[in-house]
């Protein structure tokens, strides 16, 4: 029997919960890490299907996902939460169809993902523009990447 894909990560909360949560409107930026840090996301296909998960409509309900980045054990997200789910149910919502997605291509089962999740609140009135340059820049300083020109796997909706 095949459980609906929320209640698979029912549970995921943030890292940090004296951080609190952003309200609806304010952006946060999420890093969520694959289950053991496995790089399931090096290979060109599974990153693919991971991105078409996390990128479905349904995933984010009426959140934005203004940037993000897909590296090889875990992924960055640039959200900004609507007034009808919290940011909670958003990452778990993302994080169950990317890895329904992802299990189905590597014919595995069990969880991609971690539980847990890292949420930073960006400050009132703080640039979105250049938190997402941040985080897209941290793959660079990482040695994840080395010319963005050329990695696929990341966007910017002011890209």
């Amino acid at each position: 029997m095949d459980m609906h894909v929320e209640q698979r990560f029912l549970g995921h909360r943030p890292w940090h919960q004296g951080r609190g949560m952003p309200w609806p409107g304010q952006a946060c930026h999420v890093v969520v890490v694959t289950r053991g840090c496995q790089p399931w996301f090096s290979s060109f296909h599974v990153a693919c299907e991971a991105v078409r998960g996390f990128r479905q409509p349904s995933a984010t309900c009426d959140a934005v996902l203004l940037a993000w980045v897909l590296m090889p054990g875990h992924a960055h997200w640039l959200l900004q939460p609507g007034p009808r789910a919290p940011l909670t149910a958003v990452v778990s919502r993302m994080k169950a169809t990317a890895g329904v997605q992802v299990n189905r291509m590597l014919a595995r089962a069990g969880p991609l993902w971690e539980p847990a999740f890292d949420c930073s609140p960006l400050h009132e009135g703080g640039d979105l523009r250049v938190a997402s340059r941040q985080f897209v820049a941290e793959a660079l300083r990482s040695g994840s990447v080395d010319d963005f020109g050329s990695y696929p796997f990341w966007d910017c909706v002011w890209i």
